[in-house]
Order: structure tokens, then C-alpha cells, then sequence
């Protein structure tokens, strides 16, 4: 009985003991795996961490590169488009367009009247050529027939006179021959007539036939170019109408805008407002103030406030325009107005020179805008010394197309500024960064360390258990007795 109870109790020992091995073998196979599995995921993220910040250091290097580069090279195509948008002036373009449509319509007109009178002249031409023509055919065959017929009767006349006398003169054994001598001569010459009027009506019924086509296919090709000719002139003169009508709308609104800028104070507030516009639509708020006032009392219609060492910028609005209108306009002599015109310009850069370049309050120069393209390129085509005595004054002359590339450069030298302001702050963040990261490659390190020492710590327990595992098989097989106990380090 104690022989059973003991052999019972050492079969669940040693079931007991298998189940424990088995646990123990997979608890530590699932340990040395998750083991392993933490320390490749940490090496990957640091790797990827280490990877990152190198990418993201490169490309904020490139891309503040690049941004530099794109900004000269936009500022230097926008400079050369505005070089040769300036060359190209619309100043003639209302007095081209007017000269040639009208030059155009009355030419057309011309055309036309001698095209329909050319036409006529012609076919009463041609008309009169073809009666004359027929006519003096059937004159010419008829008078050829009655020539003929008077040749023949002629020769039969002589032809009889001379067979009576022959007749009278020969005997009778000569007159039979004689008579068939003359019927075959009759023969002969009636039937050389009847040939040669037969060719000769075949002649003319040919040649009429041919004159015939040939005046039909030229009244046909002189039809079909005549309605082509309609066509096209009608075509050209819907063409005509339609331009004369937006050239009308054209004329409208130059002269609403002409009577719009006959008066200084219109033209003036004209210039203020399309400056406003201009500046506003580049710049940021902070950098310009309208209708400033500077300490000599004088107000400037705007102020650029640039970075140094520009300083603060006036920029002043002038528009001289009657005295550029009488250039062209022929009320006064082009040589007198030309002299006011140059007065006009000068008299402006003298002004904006003196009341707006002070010393230690604003920069060494100031800018005239001038509203007109038209008057901006007058000035640098034609009139040279007023540009260098604006660069004498040290004023700037600019106009719309001019004033967006100023104002665009401002733009980008602004931009830079501001870039370099916070150039500190980011070499600030990135030491805190590195600081950062050395303190996150310590705390690795050490979690590096731990994680072997755990590794060594499961090795130990795995030696432990596999000489539990060893002890439970030796008592399953009776191996008790005499057997000295295995050591078991803990």
C-alpha cells in the first residue's frame, strides 16, 4: 500500500515538475525574444531618430539656400521684364490705329469705286469690241463672196467672148472639142469655188466660235472675281465697322480721361491714389506710413521706413502733363514746349531734393513717381540730362512698371532682415536640441546596460531551471539513493 501511495505521489511529483520545466522553457524563450525584439527596436529607432535629424538639418539648409537663390533670381528676371516692358511704349498706339483704319476704309473706298468703274469700262468694251468684231466679219466675207462672184462673171463673160471668137475663127471639126475644152474649165473653176467658199465659211464659223468662248470665259473669270471682290470688300468693311465702333468707345474714354487729368488737383490725387494702390499691394504695413510729415514741416505722400543702412525713403508724387500734351498736340511750337516740359521736371527733382532728403532723418535720396508711362519714357529717350541731374539731386524718377521692381527689392531686402533677426532663436532651439540628445544617448546607454544585465539575469534563471529540469528526470528514474544533490546557484 505505501508501495502505491508512493509511487502515485512520485508520478504527480514528477508531473508537477515536467509542467514547471515546460513553463519555465517558454518563459524564457518568450523572454530572450522580447529581449531582442526591444533591443532591434531601439537601435532602429535610434538609428531613424539619429537619420532624421541629419535630413531635417540638410533640408533646412537647402531649402533657406534655395529660397535666397529663387529671390535673386526672381528679383533679377523681374528687373530685366521691367527694363523691356519700358522700352516698349504705347504713346502712338490711339493715333496709329485711327490713321490706319481711316487710311484703310478710304483706300478701300477708292478700290472699290474704280474696281465697279474698271468693270463697266470693260464689258462695254468687250461688248463693242465683239460687235465690231462680227461685224466687220460679215462685212469682210460678204465683200470676199461679191469679189468672187465678180471675178466669175468676169472670167465667164471673157471666157464667152473668147469662145465666140474662137467659135467664128476655127471650123467645125474644132467645135465639139472646143465645148468639152470649156465645160471641163466650167467644171474646174466651179468646183476650185465651191472648195474655196466652203474652207472659207469654216474659217469664219471657227473664228467666231473661238471668239464666242473666249468672251464667255472672260465674262465668267471677270463675274467670279467681281463677287469675290464684294465679298471681300463687304467682309473688310463689317471688319471696319466694328473697329470704328470700339475706336468710338476708345475715344470716349480718352477723353473722360482726359478731362479727368486736365486739372492738378485731379491729376495729383490721381498719381497719390494709384501710389497707394501700388504700395500697398507689395509691402507690408509696418514698413510705409501715407501723408507723413518730417521735422522741416513738409509732408511726403508716402514713407518708406527700409532696413539700415536705406533708412527712411520719401517718395513723392508728380504728374506734368499739360506741357507734355503740348509736344504733340501742335498749340505751341514743339521746341518752346519741350523747353517747359524740361522745366516742369526740373523744378520737381529741385523740390523733392529739398524738402525730403534730410540729413540723419531720412536716406541720402528720394523718388519721384510719375503716374504716365508715356511721360516716364519721354524723359529717359529724349530728354538724358534731366535724368542726370535727378541722379545729381540724388532723386530717384520711377514710374508704375519701375516702382513694382523697386518695391519688389524692398520686399526681398526686408525679407532678409527679418531672416536673419531669427537666425539667433534657431541656433538657440537647435543647441537645446543637442542638448537634448545627448541627454536622450545617456539615458540609451544606460538602458542599453540594463537590458544585458537582464539578459545575463535570464540566462541564470534558464541554467537554474534546466537543473530542475535535470533533478525532476533523476527522480522519475529512482536515482535518489546515493546519489550525491546537485548544487543549485541561485
Amino acid at each position: 500500500m505505501l508501495d502505491l501511495l508512493f509511487g502515485i505521489t512520485t508520478l504527480v511529483v514528477l508531473l508537477a515538475g515536467a509542467l514547471v520545466v515546460a513553463r519555465l522553457q517558454q518563459l524564457a524563450q518568450s523572454q530572450r525574444d522580447v529581449l531582442d525584439t526591444l533591443t532591434q527596436d531601439m537601435e532602429a529607432k535610434h538609428r531613424e531618430m539619429l537619420s532624421d535629424l541629419h535630413q531635417g538639418l540638410s533640408r533646412q539648409t537647402e531649402s533657406t539656400h534655395a529660397a535666397l537663390t529663387q529671390q535673386g533670381a526672381q528679383l533679377s528676371d523681374a528687373v530685366t521684364r521691367s527694363g523691356e516692358r519700358l522700352r516698349d511704349t504705347m504713346t502712338e498706339a490711339f493715333e496709329r490705329v485711327r490713321s490706319g483704319v481711316g487710311s484703310e476704309l478710304k483706300e478701300t473706298r477708292e478700290s472699290l469705286t474704280r474696281l465697279q468703274t474698271a468693270q463697266t469700262e470693260s464689258l462695254s468694251t468687250m461688248r463693242l469690241s465683239l460687235t465690231t468684231t462680227l461685224s466687220e466679219t460679215r462685212e469682210l466675207v460678204v465683200k470676199q463672196l461679191s469679189d468672187i462672184s465678180s471675178q466669175l462673171t468676169g472670167k465667164q463673160d471673157a471666157l464667152r467672148e473668147e469662145i465666140l471668137l474662137k467659135l467664128s475663127q476655127m471650123l467645125a471639126e474644132q467645135s465639139v472639142r472646143e465645148m468639152e475644152q470649156i465645160q471641163s474649165a466650167l467644171a474646174l473653176t466651179t468646183t476650185q469655188l465651191t472648195a474655196a467658199v466652203g474652207e472659207l465659211t469654216k474659217t469664219a464659223d471657227a473664228k467666231l466660235g473661238e471668239i464666242s468662248g473666249k468672251v464667255t470665259e472672260r465674262l465668267d473669270e471677270g463675274f467670279k472675281k467681281t463677287n469675290e471682290t464684294f465679298a471681300s470688300v463687304m467682309a473688310r468693311l463689317a471688319t471696319i465697322d466694328e473697329a470704328q465702333k470700339k475706336i468710338d468707345g476708345l475715344t470716349t474714354n480718352v477723353v473722360s480721361l482726359q478731362e479727368l487729368l486736365g486739372d492738378k488737383r485731379s491729376r495729383g490725387a490721381f498719381g497719390e491714389v494709384q501710389l497707394e494702390h501700388l504700395i500697398r499691394n507689395v509691402l507690408p504695413n509696418q514698413v510705409y506710413e501715407f501723408q507723413s510729415t518730417l521735422s522741416n514741416g513738409t509732408r511726403a505722400d508716402c514713407i518708406l521706413r527700409l532696413p539700415e543702412p536705406t533708412g527712411t525713403v520719401a517718395v513723392d508724387a508728380k504728374f506734368p502733363l499739360e506741357n507734355y500734351h503740348r509736344m504733340f498736340d501742335g498749340t505751341l511750337d514743339k521746341a518752346v514746349a519741350s523747353k517747359a516740359f524740361r522745366g516742369d521736371i526740373k523744378k520737381h527733382i529741385d523740390d523733392i531734393s529739398s524738402k525730403y532728403i534730410i540729413p540723419n532723418e531720412t536716406a541720402d535720396g528720394a523718388v519721384m513717381f510719375i503716374p504716365a508711362e508715356a511721360v516716364f519714357a519721354e524723359i529717359h529717350a529724349y530728354h538724358p540730362e534731366l535724368v542726370q541731374h535727378a541722379m545729381a539731386k540724388r532723386v530717384w524718377i520711377v514710374s508704375p512698371t519701375t516702382l513694382m521692381a523697386v518695391l519688389n527689392t524692398a520686399r526681398a531686402v526686408i525679407k532678409d532682415v527679418e531672416t536673419r533677426k531669427q537666425v539667433h532663436i534657431i541656433k538657440e532651439a537647435l543647441g537645446k536640441l543637442g542638448q537634448e540628445f545627448t541627454r536622450f544617448d545617456d539615458r540609451m546607454k544606460k538602458l542599453a546596460t540594463h537590458i544585458r544585465q537582464v539578459n545575463d539575469d535570464v540566462q541564470q534563471v534558464s541554467i537554474t531551471s534546466d537543473k530542475i529540469s535535470r533533478r525532476f528526470v533523476e527522480i522519475e528514474q529512482v536515482k535518489l539513493e546515493g546519489e550525491p544533490e546537485p548544487v543549485l546557484i541561485e
